[in-house]
């Protein structure tokens, strides 16, 4: 690509952020010392999707897109299916939750701890404590409804 293109470009794209800001590109990041919170949880470690047709999905990460099938299980009424697209968390196709949805799974060091941090910020879950192969986890919503778990990998190679 000729520099003078990718000049533009990086223009145009610095233009379209000063016009969305009002015209300050300056944008709040946070604080940045070391006295700074770390992250409140360690890893994203899967998106859990709904399917609406099981078999037909897991042929298509599988053939389709030749993921890396890592594991296919059955527990509990529900089939769940783990797949490696790439760099990233995995992705878990599961018959028990509805399609479309995708909720970020997030390891934390410490559930417990992470979980009374939490509510003293005003967290609330969203029903009591789950269990998942790897361990002991919450579902929580953000004001937006939008869904997430937490989960303490207590089981790390449950699958082997």
């Amino acid at each position: 690509m000729d520099i003078r293109i990718w000049q533009l470009s990086a223009s145009r794209h610095r233009y379209k952020a000063d016009h969305f800001l009002g015209g300050n590109s300056k944008l709040e990041t946070g604080p940045r010392d070391s006295d700074a919170m770390a992250a409140p949880f360690k890893k994203l470690e899967y998106l859990y999707v709904g399917t609406s047709d099981f078999e037909r999905d897991l042929a298509y990460y599988r053939d389709v897109l030749n993921a890396q099938l890592v594991w296919n299980r059955t527990g509990f009424g529900a089939r769940v299916a783990a797949f490696k697209l790439g760099a990233g968390p995995m992705v878990l196709i599961a018959d028990h939750r509805p399609a479309p949805s995708c909720i970020p799974v997030y390891a934390v060091e410490h559930l417990e701890a992470t979980v009374r941090a939490l509510k003293k910020r005003g967290w609330k879950s969203d029903g009591g404590r789950i269990e998942i192969p790897n361990g002991p986890g919450y579902v929580f919503e953000d004001p937006s409804k939008n869904r997430f778990a937490i989960f303490e990998n207590v089981r790390p190679n449950v699958f082997g």
